[in-house]
């Protein structure tokens, strides 16, 4: 089968890129057990535990698999109108659940990739053990930014990543060139330093980045990070917002990204059921009601300090 057949695919199954990558992630893995070793990831148990190792190579996932098939779906949206006192949740996660949306795609491509010729297959999407920022860059679908995003060059950052590891032996794309220069924006904008040096280069200490904080961290949030924090209640966006190849990346126009502004004061009068009717089929979710509430008195105690 032809890459070129399958970016054709890609495209009428909804998705903006695509590419090819090789079962195994190179370098980066070792770059990884680095991160972990500086023991970065904080809580995030399942970045660190048995599901580590299984990150090495695709085929832990599928042992015949011998290519990985790497799509990108935008979800960039505009800002929602707001006003002062509004609550800032991260675009990726004020519509509907990604993990549902991409698939959903994902199988549509498959079956349509299947009717071509016969192969066999695991779809991965976000929650698998896999690199799936590095397999994305060495399909050729962008590089890894200094705020560690994959940044696409004319199309910017803002895009969903899933795979289909395929027993089909295929030809493989090419990284394209870091393109970062010595832009720091997404260093210099980040309230928590949570971008730090790493030798001559730089690293992402997920225990001070906002995200990390309002989304994967139980229990009480780091007294000297909350007032970075600002008004976060879910996620944070300001690495991509100041990225200079974000500046004319194009808006989705699918429907089910969008969401609509809510107010910290009504977001702290919600009850466990009303957070679950409003969340539960969004990313928001994943904060649990305490998570958000702790979220939402950390953002109210930082706009009337």
């Amino acid at each position: 089968m032809r890459a070129e057949t399958i970016q054709e695919v890609a495209r009428e199954c909804g998705f903006e890129l695509a590419g090819i990558a090789p079962v195994d992630p190179g370098g980066d893995f070792a770059r990884y057990q680095q991160w972990i070793a500086a023991d970065m990831a904080g809580e995030m148990r399942y970045l660190t535990d048995r599901r580590a190792e299984l990150r090495r190579d695709a085929r832990n996932l599928l042992p015949n698999a011998r290519s990985v098939i790497c799509v990108g779906k935008l979800y960039n949206t505009p800002d929602p109108p707001g006003e002062e006192g509004h609550a800032r949740i991260s675009r990726y996660a004020r519509g509907q659940d990604y993990h549902v949306t991409m698939r959903a795609a994902l199988e549509r491509m498959t079956a349509r990739l299947l009717e071509i010729q016969p192969f066999d297959w695991k779809i991965c999407v976000d929650t698998a053990p896999l690199l799936e920022r590095s397999f994305a860059r060495l399909a050729g679908l962008g590089w890894i930014g200094r705020n560690t995003c994959l940044i696409n060059e004319p199309l910017g950052s803002w895009f969903f990543l899933g795979e289909i590891l395929t027993s089909l032996d295929l030809e493989p794309g090419s990284p394209p060139p870091d393109r970062c220069g010595s832009c720091t924006r997404c260093i210099e904008a980040c309230p928590t330093d949570a971008i730090v040096p790493e030798g001559d280069g730089y690293r992402l200490d997920a225990r001070r980045c906002i995200s990390y904080l309002t989304i994967e961290l139980r229990g009480p949030m780091p007294d000297e990070l909350r007032a970075g924090v600002g008004d976060h209640v879910f996620g944070c966006d300001i690495c991509q917002d100041v990225c200079p190849w974000n500046s004319r990346a194009p808006v989705t126009e699918d429907p089910g990204f969008a969401g609509s502004p809510i107010s910290l004061e009504r977001l702290s009068q919600l009850s466990p059921e009303e957070f679950r009717e409003r969340f539960g089929k969004t990313p928001v979710a994943r904060a649990r009601y305490e998570g958000l509430m702790r979220n939402v008195a950390v953002a109210i105690a930082n706009k009337i300090s």
